[in-house]
């Protein structure tokens, strides 16, 4: 029950002192059986004035009993009541609630045992109803939303439950909804927070993952291979009708191998007629020129160090003098 407001107070202490001012100064204190009879009846009314006025705040609403049956629905604001005929047995506050709840050890369709940790969303919508249909609306509400949880977990394969979260959450919602209507109480949403499972699964779920996406990237690059497979195959084709492309490819690719790998190169020569590259003479011929130009590179950078380190030298020996 909602204690008195601050106001109810203040108008009691207002009258009670207005009463007792008002006694003093009609009376002397000589007639002080009078004055006294004045100050409790001042009190017995400033009681009753005070008690008869309430404040509901914005989101509130009274629910107004009067001799054990239901007279109204008071709120927000201010407004009047009889003392003791009058009684407000509940406060309802008709703003949006959260309750959260959980499922521990509840065994899924396939038997896992899972915790799941929920939040609920709701709202009164029917005072009256949810004053008197029910008992305790707020704990009435947790244990149906508890219970249905557990229903669903019951319902549902553990694949199902970690990837269809949403769907669970309706699933809840509706359910709770129908259960808690009768109160007139309206269920907004329900958030499935958390579903946890036994650490052995879950490294087995782990390792069945990794293995799933080892299996995807071997289906992948055997695909690729059968795709470079086709390219070499369509590559042959236009080769074939084309003797001028082939030779000049030879050519590029025995000129980028002698290049960048070695200078010393064996072709067999079976591929070398095949390539129409010439002859062996020919081949040999621009292996040595190759060689021969990357070994004049090779001295001119050793040179060119050498210069670098005598100018040094001079530097240094013209500082010391």
């Amino acid at each position: 029950m909602k204690s008195k407001s601050l106001f109810s107070g203040l108008i009691f202490v207002i009258i009670m002192a207005i009463g007792l001012l008002g006694t003093f100064s009609a009376y002397s204190t000589s007639n002080f059986l009078e004055t006294f009879t004045i100050a409790v009846i001042t009190f017995i009314i400033a009681l009753i004035v005070s008690s008869a006025i309430k404040i509901a705040d914005p989101w509130d609403k009274a629910v107004i009993l009067r001799l054990g049956k239901f007279k109204a629905l008071k709120g927000p604001g201010l407004f009047f009541i009889v003392p003791i005929i009058d009684n407000i047995p509940y406060w309802i506050d008709t703003r949006v609630i959260t309750t959260s709840f959980k499922a521990e050890k509840t065994l899924t369709k396939d038997t896992v045992p899972v915790d799941v940790d929920a939040v609920l969303f709701w709202k009164v919508m029917d005072p009256q109803k949810a004053a008197l249909e029910v008992a305790d609306y707020l704990s009435a509400i947790s244990w149906a939303s508890q219970t249905a949880l557990r229903d669903v977990i019951g319902k549902t394969m553990l694949s199902d439950m970690l990837e269809g979260r949403d769907k669970i959450s309706a699933t809840l919602q509706n359910i709770i909804d129908e259960r808690t209507e009768p109160w007139g109480i309206h269920v907004n949403s329900v958030e499935v927070k958390d579903v946890l499972i036994p650490p052995a699964l879950e490294n087995a779920m782990s390792m069945q993952a990794q293995a799933e996406r080892e299996r995807q990237a071997r289906v992948i690059l055997g695909d690729s291979e059968r795709q470079v497979a086709e390219k070499f195959g369509e590559a042959a084709l236009t080769y074939t009708n084309n003797p001028v492309a082939l030779h000049l490819r030879a050519m590029n690719m025995l000129y980028e191998g002698l290049k960048e790998n070695s200078t010393i190169v064996i072709v067999p020569s079976s591929a070398v007629e095949t390539m129409q590259l010439g002859s062996m003479a020919g081949i040999t011929a621009l292996t040595m020129g190759i060689g021969q130009e990357k070994k004049d590179k090779e001295n001119a950078a050793v040179l060119q160090e050498n210069t670098n380190v005598l100018k040094g030298d001079e530097t240094v020996s013209q500082s010391e003098l």
